[in-house]
């Protein structure tokens, strides 16, 4: 995880880490990077007129088109970077604040070349990790992890992700 010392002196990003169960499975949602030949969560600057969280729920209506229920605190930062170091500009280094949204439904996203796709945790590592250096690839894969964690930490509590149990529950009143 990124230090805190860290997070003072990048600059900031917020990602939405949008996940789906599909019966005990767990899927995530990935979209292309801007270039088109990488993989990524939704992801972008925060919004002073929107909290951290706010924020990465509009880039994940934006790039992917998913709507749902986000964790208001963020569960994992993580360095992620951007360029490359032979061309103009070279590489800059964010810190990410890493949110869970569970997907209940999806639209056409704002931004289509970014094509939405559904994986498998083990697809997304791979995925991720494709075309990255070491250290970054390996930042993405604790994301996954970490969600992992989190999301069965829920499933623990509360027998399903506490959107879920809401969701279900405002349908039944």
């Amino acid at each position: 995880m990124a230090s805190a010392r860290m997070s003072k002196s990048l600059p900031l990003q917020v990602a939405a880490v949008c996940y789906r169960l599909q019966g005990a499975e767990v899927e995530f949602l990935l979209v292309n990077t801007n270039g088109g030949n990488k993989w990524t969560f939704p992801k972008g600057s925060p919004d002073s007129r929107l909290s951290h969280s706010q924020a990465a729920e509009r880039e994940a209506a934006e790039e992917a088109g998913a709507v749902g229920t986000i964790e208001p605190r963020h569960f994992h930062l993580y360095i992620h970077s951007k360029g490359v170091f032979w061309q103009p500009g070279g590489v800059q280094e964010f810190v990410v604040k890493a949110f869970l949204l569970e997907v209940h439904q999806m639209r056409r996203p704002e931004e289509p070349l970014r094509r939405p796709t559904w994986v498998s945790p083990e697809e997304a590592r791979l995925m991720l990790a494709k075309g990255r250096e070491v250290k970054y690839a390996h930042e993405l894969q604790a994301v996954i992890d970490r969600a992992l964690e989190r999301i069965q930490f829920h499933s623990q509590l509360w027998g399903t992700y506490p959107g879920t149990r809401n969701a279900r529950g405002a349908a039944q009143s």
